[in-house]
C-alpha cells in the first residue's frame, strides 16, 4: 500500500510541470494573452495531429527520420566504442588524438552541412553523416572517460592473472566502463535525434525535419509545433528504452 502511495506521489510530481505549462497556454489563449498566429491554439495542434495521423503523413515522416537516426546512431556507436576503447587503453593514443578530438568536438553538425553536401551529395549519405557526427563525439568521450576510470586494483589483478587482451577488455575494462558508456549511448542517441532536423535541411523531401521546415515556409505553426512535440516524445521513448536496457545490463548499478 505504501509503495502504491509513493508511486502515485512520484507520478503527480512528474506530471505537474507539464500540466501547469499546458494550463497556462490554454488560459492565455482563452484570454487573448498570446498571438494565436505565432502560437496556435492547443485544439488546433491536436486537430492537426489527428489529420496528419489519419492520412499517415506523420507516420511516414517519423518512419523516415527514425530510420536515418538509427543508421547514423549505429555508426556513431560502432566507431565511438571501438575508437574510445583504443584511446582509453593507450596513453600514447590519447595524446595522439586528443588535440584533434577537442577541436572537432565543439563544431555543431549543422556547420558541416556544406561539406556534407560536397562529400556525399544530397542523398541519404549526407543526412546519415550529419546524424553520425551528432552522436559520435558524445559516445567517444564517454567511452574514453569510462575506460580511463577503471579501478587500478582490478587492472593489477588482471595483470597478475596474466589474462589475454581480449579477455582483459571483455571481463575487466567493459564492465567497469559500462555506466559511463551507457551515459554516452543515451546522450548520443538524444543528440542524434535532435540532429535529424538539421540533417533533413539538406535538400530533403521527407522526414519530420522536412515537415517542420516546409510548414515554417507556409506559416503553418500548428504543424511546426506538432512536429516539435513529436520529436520530443519519440526522443523520450528512445531514452526510456535505453534506460531499461541499462538496468538489465548493469544489474549492480
Amino acid at each position: 500500500m505504501e509503495e502504491k502511495k509513493i508511486h502515485i506521489r512520484n507520478s503527480i510530481e512528474y506530471l505537474t510541470l507539464p500540466v501547469i505549462l499546458l494550463s497556462l497556454w490554454w488560459f492565455y489563449e482563452r484570454t487573448g494573452g498570446i498571438n494565436t498566429v505565432s502560437v496556435p491554439k492547443l485544439a488546433k495542434i491536436v486537430e492537426t495531429f489527428r489529420i496528419k495521423w489519419q492520412d499517415k503523413s506523420l507516420f511516414a515522416a517519423v518512419y523516415v527520420s527514425i530510420r536515418r537516426v538509427l543508421e547514423g546512431y549505429a555508426l556513431a556507436v560502432i566507431c565511438g566504442l571501438s575508437l574510445g576503447i583504443m584511446i582509453g587503453l593507450s596513453t600514447h593514443m590519447k595524446r595522439f588524438t586528443d588535440l584533434i578530438i577537442q577541436i572537432l568536438k565543439p563544431i555543431p553538425p549543422i556547420a558541416w552541412i556544406p561539406l556534407a553536401i560536397l562529400w556525399f551529395g544530397i542523398g541519404e549519405e549526407s543526412k546519415v553523416f550529419l546524424i553520425f557526427l551528432g552522436g559520435f563525439f558524445v559516445v567517444l568521450v564517454n567511452v574514453i572517460d569510462g575506460v580511463a576510470a577503471t579501478d587500478e586494483h582490478m587492472i593489477e589483478v588482471a595483470k597478475m592473472a596474466q589474462i589475454g587482451k581480449t579477455q582483459y577488455i571483455l571481463q575487466v575494462i567493459l564492465p567497469s566502463a559500462l555506466p559511463s558508456i551507457f551515459t554516452g549511448l543515451r546522450v548520443g542517441l538524444n543528440t542524434c535525434w535532435t540532429c535529424v532536423v538539421a540533417a533533413e535541411l539538406v535538400a530533403s523531401s521527407s522526414g519530420i525535419g522536412y515537415m517542420i521546415s516546409n510548414a515554417r515556409n507556409y506559416g503553418r505553426m500548428d504543424i511546426v509545433i506538432m512536429g516539435m512535440f513529436t520529436i520530443g516524445v519519440i526522443g523520450k521513448i528512445m531514452d526510456v528504452i535505453l534506460k531499461q536496457i541499462e538496468k538489465r545490463v548493469i544489474v549492480w548499478k
